[in-house]
């Protein structure tokens, strides 16, 4: 009996997300240290939930059409610390701890790394570590 009770308490904090019409909200990694704004990305119902079961992030790839779990060719893992949902109900922020320090794909702390300066693009970081070094095949 108790396992029915849970499974619909887990069921009732999904159904409050507006999932957007292809079944993804937009999650938001933010540092729990910091504040800083790592990155963005895609969840479906099922990644939120297993992101909330397991304490690690885990996405929805649109391109590749499948889960991602942070972190798992990159060993940039990030460790979920808290779940938060907006007022609209329509994004999730992740208070993560970013393990290795780097959430952007090319090799910086986050992926937002360029200010609009007088009209164009300024990179304001350094690559911490080669993209190749990270993805290796």
């Amino acid at each position: 009996m108790p396992a029915d009770n849970t499974d619909s308490h887990q069921i009732a904090w999904l159904d409050q997300v507006k999932w957007d019409s292809s079944g993804l909200v937009p999650a938001i990694a933010q540092d729990t240290g910091n504040g800083d704004i790592l990155m963005m990305a895609w969840m479906n119902r099922e990644s939120l939930q297993l992101t909330a079961e397991e304490g690690i992030a885990v996405y929805w790839s649109r391109s590749r059409g499948k889960l991602w779990r942070k972190g798992e060719t990159s060993g940039h893992v990030q460790q979920v610390q808290s779940i938060k949902l907006d007022c609209d109900g329509d994004t999730i922020v992740l208070g993560v701890e970013q393990v290795g320090g780097i959430a952007c794909h090319t090799g910086r702390r986050s992926c937002f790394y360029r200010t609009l300066v007088d009209g164009e693009w300024a990179t304001q970081s350094a690559v911490l570590k080669d993209p190749s070094e990270m993805y290796q095949s």
